[in-house]
C-alpha cells in the first residue's frame, strides 16, 4: 500500500488523464508540483509527477522536457526513501521506463543518435524488472523503439 499522500494525489491525477481528462490531469500536477516546491522538492514527487505529466502532453517538445526531468530527479532518489513512501520497485526498476520514454522522444524529434543512446541505456538497465507484465510492456516498447530506429 502508498502511505505517501502526494504519490497518491500524482496517481488520482494519472486517473483523470486515463479517464479522457487531460486538461484536469495537467492542471492538478501543475498544482502538485507548485506545492511539492518545483525542481527543488522530493526528488520521488517530482519523479513521480514529471513521469506522468509527460505522459499528457500534447506535444513531445513538453513530453521530452518533463521526461528529462523525471529522470534527473530519479538521479537523486535511494531505495530507502522509495520504501519509506511504500512505491515500489525499487529505483533501479524506474530507469528502463525513463530511458525507454526519452529515447521515443528524441526518436519523435529526430535526434536518432540520442534516441539510440537512451535505449541502450534503458536495454542496460531492463534486468532490474521482472518478466510481469510490466516489464513484458517495457520490453516490448523497447523492441517497437528499436524497430523504428533500424
Amino acid at each position: 500500500m502508498i502511505a505517501d499522500p502526494t504519490i497518491v494525489r500524482i496517481g488520482g491525477a494519472v486517473q483523470l488523464g486515463h479517464g479522457g481528462d487531460r486538461e484536469a490531469a495537467r492542471l492538478l500536477l501543475a498544482e502538485i508540483w507548485d506545492e511539492i516546491g518545483g525542481e527543488r522538492g522530493d526528488p520521488l514527487h517530482r519523479c513521480t509527477l514529471a513521469h506522468a505529466m509527460a505522459d499528457l502532453q500534447d506535444d513531445v517538445g513538453g513530453e521530452l522536457v518533463w521526461d528529462q526531468r523525471a529522470l534527473a530527479a530519479a538521479d537523486l532518489l535511494t531505495d530507502a526513501r522509495m520504501a519509506q513512501a511504500g512505491v515500489t520497485p525499487l529505483v533501479a526498476g524506474l530507469y528502463p521506463s525513463l530511458h525507454l520514454n526519452l529515447s521515443e522522444c528524441y526518436r519523435e524529434l529526430g535526434d536518432l543518435d540520442r534516441a539510440r543512446e537512451h535505449l541502450d541505456r534503458a536495454r542496460a538497465t531492463i534486468g532490474a524488472l521482472g518478466d510481469d507484465a510490466y516489464g513484458q510492456l517495457i520490453r516490448r516498447g523497447m523492441e517497437q523503439i528499436a524497430d523504428q530506429l533500424r
